[in-house]
């Protein structure tokens, strides 16, 4: 664990339209981090024949120039699997193939790779287990008496405004709660108030996973990125050091505080594409990554969830995102335009690593070009078929 001087949501100019991409490659120089080693057998990707990317794609209709979006977003990188095979990457601003960015809700799927993986080692029970039985929280509040499904898929019930346009929105409180303001983060997400009858409402919020990450330390009595170093760098052959960023009680910013290379952000997504098999090793229940993907239940269905109050069209799992259609697509989804994508059906992952510095300007399509990425990362994992 390093000793830095913290910067805060406000010091790094968060969704006001400051730039980002010389903030995103360095984020260990403004918090205290833990790291992880990488895997002791390094894997690199092997390389297939390049593949052009799609020159334009469509969205409603309309047609968008690859090159401009790719600009226009600050795309920091971008890379093409198929078939476990390097087709593209191309870097740009302050990314590289040895950079390590920030992986802000991406990370939200390892934290879900890593529950299933201690629930397949007897360390969780089951998911229907309330998750104040593992976690220490106040009584009455939010998360006492709660299901672990029901936290996994947003559905808690806890009231939460997760609006990066308003200051005073739970996701700045709990970015403050990482800074040691008003407390630590296991002292934030162990107050809040409950709002809705559990199971009932896909309520997207940061606090849903950051009491995840408690869990799994509670759990197994080991840090998120020690038991994340053994359960995941290790067995995926991870080729660089990763870290996590940690609030002053030394607890992992689970929801947002990963911080990975390009190729080694791919393998979540080869992992799942490979229904948690690894090189013949089973590093994550093929149950669990099948049941992570899947929407199970209405209020999950695409148009369903909630983000800051407002619906969006993308259905959700065990925290990953799941697009609308039959194609058997999802993705691990971050503000400023993270994605880890997969489309099976197309054997085709792709990363990319982004500093959209007008994300969170405005609730707007336009500012946020979340569903825009989706429509490109659609383009390129199709352009072959």
């Amino acid at each position: 664990m390093t000793e830095k001087r913290r910067k805060s949501m406000a010091d790094l100019g968060l969704f006001t339209g400051t730039p980002q991409h010389e903030h995103f490659c360095r984020m260990e120089d403004f918090f205290p981090t833990r790291e992880m080693p990488p895997g002791s057998r390094p894997l690199p990707w092997p390389r297939g024949q390049e593949m052009p990317l799609p020159e334009a794609f469509v969205v409603d209709g309309v047609p968008r120039s690859s090159k401009e979006f790719l600009r226009d977003t600050d795309t920091a990188a971008l890379l093409v699997l198929v078939d476990g095979s390097v087709r593209h990457e191309s870097y740009f601003l302050t990314g590289g193939s040895d950079v390590r960015w920030v992986s802000m809700s991406v990370a939200k799927s390892f934290v879900s790779a890593l529950v299933g993986i201690a629930i397949g080692e007897g360390h969780i029970a089951s998911i229907e287990e309330p998750i104040s039985d593992y976690v220490p929280v106040r009584s009455g509040s939010a998360y006492d008496g709660v299901s672990i499904r029901n936290v996994l898929q947003m559905s808690s019930g806890a009231r939460w405004n997760e609006n990066y346009g308003d200051a005073s929105s739970d996701i700045f409180q709990l970015g403050a709660a990482a800074m040691g303001i008003g407390g630590t983060l296991d002292d934030f997400v162990a107050r809040m108030a409950p709002e809705s009858k559990p199971g009932t409402v896909c309520r997207y919020s940061s606090g849903e996973t950051q009491i995840l990450g408690a869990l799994v330390a509670q759990a197994t009595g080991r840090s998120l990125s020690d038991y994340m170093a053994e359960k995941l760098c290790e067995p995926l052959g991870m080729e660089s050091a990763g870290h996590w960023l940690l609030d002053p009680a030394g607890r992992e910013l689970a929801y947002a505080g990963l911080n990975l290379t390009t190729h080694d952000y791919a393998r979540i997504g080869e992992l799942y594409r490979g229904g948690g098999s690894w090189h013949g090793q089973q590093v994550v229940p093929a149950e669990w990554v099948r049941d992570s993907v899947t929407v199970a239940a209405p209020h999950l269905e695409p148009g369903r969830p909630l983000v800051g109050g407002q619906p969006v069209p993308l259905g959700y799992g065990y925290q990953w995102w799941i697009p609308a259609g039959d194609r058997g697509e999802f993705a691990a989804i971050g503000v400023y335009n993270q994605f880890v994508f997969v489309d099976p059906a197309a054997d085709t992952t792709i990363v990319k690593l982004s500093a959209n510095r007008r994300y969170g300007t405005s609730p707007e399509e336009a500012a946020n070009r979340e569903m825009e990425t989706i429509a490109f990362l659609r383009a390129i994992a199709r352009h072959d078929q």
